[in-house]
């Protein structure tokens, strides 16, 4: 027996790319969006977790969504970016190859994930949304920081 279906309202997101993906977060848990800076290590961490930064007075834990999404690992190049969220426990910042736009989407192009894809694996998503010729993952944030 399946789930009943899950209907979403119309939502803005910020748009961001992992390799050449198109990922949304929702943009009322987006504080600000910061070039790349340096970030301090913490030995024995967990792969995902890169370390942390120094956001004007505030430690903050800093994710990377590759590693977490079990993505190849690649270069910071120009276009990366650090999102600073609102985590569980306070500011996170997670970060992405780029940050592309904000968008408004309408709830008819919003869908429940597949329920093909539903899986541990998949855990992190929460539905896909459909923009021209495009599709954007939708990720549930809170599944995707638990650090």
């Amino acid at each position: 027996m399946s789930a009943a279906p899950v209907h979403f309202a119309e939502q803005q997101v910020v748009v961001f790319r992992l390799a050449t993906e198109n990922y949304g977060i929702d943009i009322f848990r987006v504080s600000e969006i910061i070039r790349l800076r340096e970030i301090t290590p913490i030995p024995g961490s967990a792969l995902h977790l890169r370390g942390l930064v120094n956001l004007r007075g505030k430690t903050i834990p800093v994710i990377s969504l590759r590693s977490r999404f079990g993505l190849a690992t690649d270069e910071d190049g120009d276009n990366t970016r650090i999102i600073v969220v609102e985590g569980e426990h306070g500011l996170v910042g997670i970060v992405v190859d780029a940050v592309c736009e904000v968008l408004t989407l309408e709830s008819e192009s919003i869908e429940d994930k597949p329920s093909l894809i539903d899986d541990p694996d998949t855990e992190f998503v929460r539905g896909v949304a459909r923009n021209e010729d495009r599709l954007i993952t939708l990720l549930d944030l809170d599944k995707a920081l638990n650090i």
